[in-house]
């Protein structure tokens, strides 16, 4: 049989403002993607901040979702940024102020997430030390020296990501 394998479909066009109706209606679908992916952003803050994890991860669905919906939103901005830069000035520097707010706090959403992570990482580095400490055997070389452990007696460390 000769199978033929689908046609990638082209995307579609992005739309490009070309009335002041249609720039605030980009404008306005903008906002509102980043004000509900900041709200879910901030909520996910405050569950790692407050050690809940678990929680924190079940927004990883509904942040994609919304990402995906905000990245769409800033192509349809930009595709129509020239209209915008004659037609609505104040508009766009609207949005460049929103924008700057909304960087702040992924900025601070990506710090509290670094930190739980750096934290997170040195709590398994410390549990393999004391694993490994634990393997090694205590000997000495004829000098009197500590002998160092070979590869036999370095344990791996396996760690579950699934929480």
């Amino acid at each position: 049989m000769n199978q033929q394998s689908p046609q990638p479909q082209a995307p579609a066009p992005i739309p490009v403002a070309s009335t002041p109706a249609e720039a605030r209606k980009i404008a306005e679908n903008l906002m509102e993607a980043m004000s509900t992916l900041l709200a879910v952003i901030e909520r996910e803050t405050e569950l790692v901040r407050a050690g809940k994890v678990r929680e924190a991860m079940m927004l990883e669905a509904q942040k994609s979702e919304l990402s995906r919906r905000y990245g769409v939103a800033v192509a349809y901005l930009k595709a129509s940024q020239k209209y915008l830069k004659q037609s609505a000035p104040e508009l766009l520097t609207a949005l460049h102020r929103h924008h700057e707010t909304f960087r702040a706090m992924l900025q601070v959403n990506l710090t509290v997430l670094a930190t739980a992570h750096a934290v997170s990482e040195g709590i398994v580095r410390g549990v393999n030390t004391e694993i490994q400490r634990r393997n090694i055997p205590n000997t000495y070389t004829a000098a009197g020296q500590r002998a160092q452990p070979g590869r036999a007696n370095i344990t791996p460390l396996a760690v579950s990501r699934s929480l």
